[in-house]
């Protein structure tokens, strides 16, 4: 407890950073609805996301090296709060564009920053603790952004200053902290495709789940607003994905420990595509007095936010205690070609055959997942030694280093459990 009361101030600027970030993402989609933007269009602003974002993971450590961790992090929350706050200035989409590939380069930032000062305080006795803390403080401030949305009102100025104010705030904690700054953890040389090497199954699914999670992220509140659902109900439509991912987390854990890897993708895959295909078809009302897009919202979250810790699991199980961070960025890396496409081709759909073909879209990626991970079954037996299936957000290249042992020790056991 006095650890995670000393690491307070890291935990407080994630809390800002995710619900700065998080907010910008569904506000400008509604935004963009307002100013008569096309879906398209605004599918291109989540796909400018996630450029920046990929870009941040890969150049944000070299910024820390440079300047250090604590001007690192003043540097990315002013990028965050300018490129939020001149949204209402010019209100082009050439223009967003470019202040979200600013936001995104900076949220990558404020994690590496967050992520490798964090790991500087973790040892073996404390990382577990740790960890789950920081997992518990990133999904709530990912919940809390969804739902500031409700307060808001698209395409005004002063929406947009207070999203700012939250972003500069997350400077506030870290400046005022009184911990030593640390030195940065060393990555190795960055391999994009070391993943699809080392698991082809785990590359292509971390891409479904980068077309699935960018698509429901930057473009769900186009599909929400063209259903007919008003601006507090669209808050809650996104809330509720988040909510079952997290309700998904201890089942999906369970499923791909005690069975395998591969078995919890075919069962999550299905129920995607089932949820998807349902969700698409809009024939279905109400289920016992609740709307069911706010069941197919939560069914939505369950289903498909515990695949991206699955495969990463399957590609740790064939990886070796060293390659463990060069994993960890080539996932990440998979996961940007997935995000970067989906959200511009699932605004052209909505644009072209209506909101739901944003599902039916997501619905075929889960349908080849599931081909895949069938054909990857009679391919390659699964592994001797499975590591314990372990959530891991979809931050940075620094992630792995909060989710590892202390190498001498993992060694030593993933050595031992071959030998047997």
């Amino acid at each position: 407890m006095r650890l995670v009361i000393s690491l307070s101030a890291l935990l407080l600027s994630i809390i800002f950073v995710q619900v700065g970030s998080g907010s910008l993402g569904p506000l400008d989609a509604l935004s963009g609805l307002e100013l008569g933007f096309s879906s398209t269009a605004i599918g291109y602003l989540g796909s400018a996301h996630f450029v920046g974002f990929f870009v941040g993971c890969v150049v944000s450590p070299y910024v820390v090296v440079r300047s250090g961790h604590a001007r690192a992090f003043a540097v990315m929350a002013a990028i965050s709060t300018i490129s939020i706050i001149l949204h209402p200035v010019v209100q082009e989409v050439w223009f967003w564009i470019i202040l979200r590939l600013m936001s995104g380069f900076s949220v990558a930032g404020s994690y590496t920053v967050i992520e490798s000062w964090l790991q500087s305080k973790l040892n073996k006795n404390n990382r577990g603790t740790v960890f789950s803390v920081y997992r518990m403080v990133d999904m709530t401030g990912t919940l809390l952004s969804q739902l500031v949305i409700a307060g808001l009102s698209p395409a005004h100025y002063v929406s947009y200053n207070l999203i700012a104010v939250v972003a500069a705030l997350a400077l506030v904690p870290l400046a005022l902290t009184q911990n030593t700054v640390p030195s940065l953890p060393q990555t190795g040389k960055f391999q994009p495709l070391f993943v699809f090497k080392l698991s082809p199954l785990a590359a292509i699914g971390v891409v479904v789940v980068g077309l699935t999670n960018s698509s429901f992220r930057m473009v769900a509140p186009v599909y929400a607003a063209q259903s007919g659902l008003e601006k507090a109900q669209i808050a809650i439509f996104l809330a509720l994905a988040i909510v079952g991912g997290l309700v998904a987390q201890m089942p999906a854990g369970i499923i791909a420990d005690k069975l395998s890897r591969r078995i919890s993708l075919i069962g999550f895959s299905v129920l995607s595509a089932a949820v998807c295909l349902l969700v698409s078809s809009g024939n279905i009302g109400e289920l016992f007095g609740v709307p069911f897009v706010y069941i197919g919202s939560f069914l939505f979250g369950f289903a498909t936010l515990p695949i991206y810790s699955i495969c990463a699991s399957h590609a740790s199980d064939f990886a070796k205690p060293e390659e463990m961070l060069a994993m960890s960025a080539s996932l990440i890396f998979f996961y940007a070609l997935g995000a970067v496409i989906s959200p511009s081709l699932a605004g052209y759909l909505i644009d072209v055959y209506g909101p739901p073909s944003m599902f039916q879209f997501i619905m075929a990626a889960h349908v080849f997942l599931l081909v895949f991970t069938f054909w990857r079954s009679l391919r390659r037996p699964v592994a001797n030694v499975l590591r314990p299936y372990r959530y891991m957000p979809r931050t940075t290249l620094y992630i792995a280093h909060l989710t590892r042992r202390k190498k001498s020790d993992a060694s030593k056991a993933f050595r031992e459990k071959r030998t047997r």
